[in-house]
């Protein structure tokens, strides 16, 4: 009896079930990745971003439901196009960016995964930390996993490896996280409304 055959697919399995989640940097050399925010007010619509995305994700693409990590945002990038506006978002009353230069989401797990190809859509499960206060958050959220695909993103001289797409919007109180909390709210909505379209990179 010919072994060889049987001996390929033991290993495949092998192979298979001794997979390890692949490590994907948030901290985009393009400067591409962007978090959005808006803040609805009756007197006011107020919209920003902020570019300083960074962290680390660790992601099965097949048990995607063992994802771990953290997304890192650095406060001092919030951006607004009124200055007067952006010096008081981040100044002491506000953000406080001096104190609290980092905003922190750490991935606690997904739930009610459904996957479709390389695309699998959950129920995001973390903790939120603005200003020195966690605040466990829930959201719907999007993975796409682009094997294969970085230097499509980089670049002719960028190395070969795999990206990861997040997509997701959900929102917070800033009353909840000691953000000036009951006051201007005719002018400055509590309810911070957030999306985000971010990849992270994995080189071979």
């Amino acid at each position: 009896m010919n072994k060889f055959p049987f001996t390929l697919v033991l290993s495949a399995l092998t192979c298979q079930l001794s997979a390890t989640p692949i490590s994907f940097d948030f901290a985009d050399p393009k400067g591409v990745n962007t978090i959005n925010f808006n803040l609805d007010a009756p007197l006011e619509s107020i919209n920003g971003n902020a570019k300083g995305v960074s962290g680390r994700v660790q992601f099965d693409p097949q048990e995607p439901e063992v994802t771990k990590g953290t997304i890192d945002l650095d406060v001092s990038t919030l951006h607004v196009a009124n200055p007067r506006m952006k010096g008081h978002m981040l100044g002491k009353q506000w953000m406080d960016v001096e104190n609290h230069p980092d905003i922190q989401f750490n991935v606690s797990s997904l739930r009610n995964v459904e996957k479709t190809a390389n695309i699998t859509t959950a129920e995001l499960v973390g903790d939120l930390t603005i200003k020195g206060v966690t605040r466990e958050v829930s959201a719907q959220i999007t993975l796409t996993y682009l094997k294969g695909k970085l230097k499509a993103r980089i670049g002719p001289r960028g190395a070969e490896g795999d990206l990861l797409v997040l997509r997701t919007k959900f929102s917070v109180s800033r009353s909840d996280f000691g953000i000036n909390a009951g006051q201007n709210e005719e002018r400055v909505s509590d309810e911070i409304e957030i999306s985000l379209s971010i990849a992270g990179q994995a080189p071979y």
